[in-house]
């Protein structure tokens, strides 16, 4: 399956998040770049998901319908043509990261997948429907780990 490119300029790769875009500071998304989707591809589809939560696996941002030929999302923003569904918090659009004080670091999962077809969606999905979903019509994907501690 072919990759897609994901990396962010405010953190790298299984490095620490900055407090700015945790839930207890401005909680605002961190911005985002790609490259690598398919010319074939119907939609992108962003999921951020904590895997380390104590209640299971929370979702911090799910979009679908982003526009396949865009490149990145800026700081605060919704990624072109996206529609952003209900988080974990039950708000719409970003949540930032929240471990509880103390535990190691949390891992935060972005995830972006170019899909054959736009996919339907809960309006607030668990992950589990996220990746069952994009399972059925994923030409290629990337993922960018970021980690954060309080």
């Amino acid at each position: 399956m072919a990759g897609i490119e994901l990396s962010s300029s405010a953190f790298n790769d299984h490095a620490f998040i900055a407090r700015r875009y945790a839930f207890e500071a401005e909680s605002v998304s961190p911005p985002l770049r790609w490259s690598g989707a398919p010319d074939d591809a119907a939609e992108l589809v962003l999921l951020c998901e904590d895997p380390d939560a104590p209640s299971g696996t929370f979702v911090h941002w799910a979009v679908v319908g982003i526009d396949p030929h865009s490149d990145g999302v800026a700081t605060g923003e919704c990624p072109p043509g996206g529609t952003e569904l209900v988080n974990g918090y039950g708000e719409r659009g970003w949540g930032g990261p929240h471990p509880p004080p103390g535990d190691d670091p949390h891992r935060y999962f972005f995830r972006l997948y170019a899909l054959k077809e736009p996919c339907v969606l809960p309006d607030a999905p668990s992950a589990t429907e996220v990746h069952e979903e994009v399972e059925k019509r994923q030409l290629a994907s990337g993922t960018l780990v970021g980690l954060y501690q309080r």
